[in-house]
């Protein structure tokens, strides 16, 4: 009897689903949609991802660094950011350096940034970066890097030492972006 019952409420519930699902005018969106707000979702996920890690990154190594710069660089700016130790040996990258240059962050860690020049590069651009590397000091240049399929790109890069609290080079950071 009490399945009787049942089953007569569920055709009645099932019979008021259907009223209701004739009343609705669905728009639908072409697949096409999708794949624009998963590009963007993602984007957006990683930037997260990132903002993330290099506050951790910032907090573990004692930096005495404004870390709420990352979020204007990354967001607002676009750039890419890579962190290398004092030893110019490269820590952390954004995911966006795939955008650029076709390398995985978890590719060109371990590696010095010179990975990404090649015989083009010009010699005046790199001795600007390499005298302030040594000098501690900041810089900004465009090199010409070479992608990981080889094609060459125009890179903007604005770096820095990163200091401890003690007042010693804990890392360099550098903001790149590629340039016409």
């Amino acid at each position: 009897m009490k399945k009787k019952i049942f089953m007569e409420e569920l055709k009645n519930y099932d019979d008021a689903v259907i009223k209701f699902n004739k009343t609705l005018k669905f728009n639908t969106l072409p697949l096409t949609s999708w794949d624009y707000y998963a590009q963007f979702f993602e984007k957006t996920c990683n930037t997260a991802e990132d903002l993330k890690s290099l506050g951790q990154l910032a907090e573990n190594n004692a930096w005495d660094f404004d870390s709420l710069i990352f979020e204007e660089q990354l967001e607002a700016k676009k750039h890419v950011i890579v962190v290398t130790d004092a030893n110019l040996n490269i820590v952390y990258a954004t995911k966006n350096i795939w955008e650029m240059n076709r390398y995985h962050p978890k590719q060109i860690i371990g590696n010095k940034p010179k990975m990404f020049q090649g015989e083009k590069t010009c010699r005046n651009s790199l001795k600007i970066i390499s005298n302030a590397v040594r000098e501690k000091k900041p810089f900004e240049t465009t090199v010409l890097n070479y992608r990981k399929d080889g094609s060459t790109y125009n890179c903007w890069i604005k770096g820095q030492p990163i200091l401890n609290k003690s007042g010693e080079v804990i890392n360099f950071i550098a903001f790149e972006r590629e340039v016409a």
